[in-house]
């Protein structure tokens, strides 16, 4: 398979690629450059928008706008789209009034990290220490009416998460561990029985953001692994893609029929010189068949 850049950027720590099909857009961040971008590969418009502190995703939501796993907690957005950027990197700065705190969440040392929508529309969000100290974050649950639980305490790098085509099991990644794990995901929305499902050598890198196919096959991109590997729903390594960057950081499938892989990449800790698309949005056509994401229902 080929890997296009489909977005020339120096993200800091780009994340969270998630395709909405309403705007017919791909959305990604830069988590510590506090950005929210948008492309259109239909016509190749791209948006960015700035954000007052480190954004950790942003998803859509089902009346409009979007909903951001921040570094203070869960925020609604309502403001329209940001202005064009073909540079990738210009925008204009929210204003206050544009975020309202629906999960006020701040905890020094802390910020939101990778997040998902489950098929019932609730949002699982996800933190982490700056230092990533070990066990200083959690997951949880925010419910359409802004009431929260926490899923799991006492995890570390708070990473990727996807459901099963039947909406039966909950795939999760907390990062240091090296595995991916699958719970039981019941009709009432609770996540049971965890067990781990791949668990990954250390010259793989790190499993970080992943992505469930219409086949349930796990796509996962490796931090320091140069890859994207995918899965069987049976935890059995099936195929390797291989990436021209060290640090891919998520994927997800967007574009006509969702056919086409998008990848998102980091910069951080590179030279200048180094890697010269590290940092860009990546695209592999034509990659495999993805699986509709909802949008928030708050």
């Amino acid at each position: 398979m080929r890997v296009e850049p489909a977005v020339r950027a120096r993200a800091e720590l780009g994340e969270g690629p998630t395709w909405d099909p309403t705007g017919e857009r791909l959305i990604w961040v830069d988590i510590l450059g506090g950005r929210v971008h948008d492309f259109h590969p239909g016509d190749g418009r791209r948006s960015v928008r700035v954000v007052e502190q480190h954004v950790g995703a942003a998803k859509p939501r089902a009346g409009g706008g979007l909903v951001l796993n921040l570094r203070d907690g869960v925020f609604v957005l309502d403001a329209p789209d940001g202005s064009d950027a073909p540079d990738g990197m210009s925008g204009h700065g929210f204003v206050g009034a544009d975020l309202r705190p629906l999960h006020h969440d701040p905890v020094p040392g802390r910020r939101g990290n990778d997040a998902a929508v489950a098929p019932d529309g609730s949002l699982w969000v996800g933190t982490m220490r700056y230092d990533e100290g070990e066990g200083g974050g959690n997951l949880v649950r925010v419910a359409p009416d802004g009431s929260s639980r926490t899923v799991l305490s006492g995890v570390t790098v708070s990473n990727g998460l996807g459901w099963s085509p039947e909406g039966d099991r909950l795939y999760y990644i907390d990062t240091p561990t090296r595995r991916v794990d699958v719970f039981t995901f019941t009709p009432e929305g609770e996540a049971i029985d965890r067990r781990p499902l791949v668990e990954t050598a250390e010259s793989d890198g790190f499993p970080d953001g992943m992505t469930v196919d219409a086949d349930g096959c796990l796509w996962v991109a490796f931090w320091e692994g140069g890859a994207v590997r995918r899965y069987t729903p049976d935890g059995r390594l099936d195929r390797t893609l291989r990436m021209p960057v060290s640090r891919p950081t998520a994927c997800a499938f967007g574009g006509p029929g969702l056919r086409d892989l998008y990848v998102t990449s980091a910069r951080v800790g590179l030279g200048p010189n180094e890697e010269p698309l590290a940092g860009s949005l990546l695209v592999l056509p034509d990659a495999g068949r993805g699986l509709p994401q909802p949008a928030f229902a708050g």
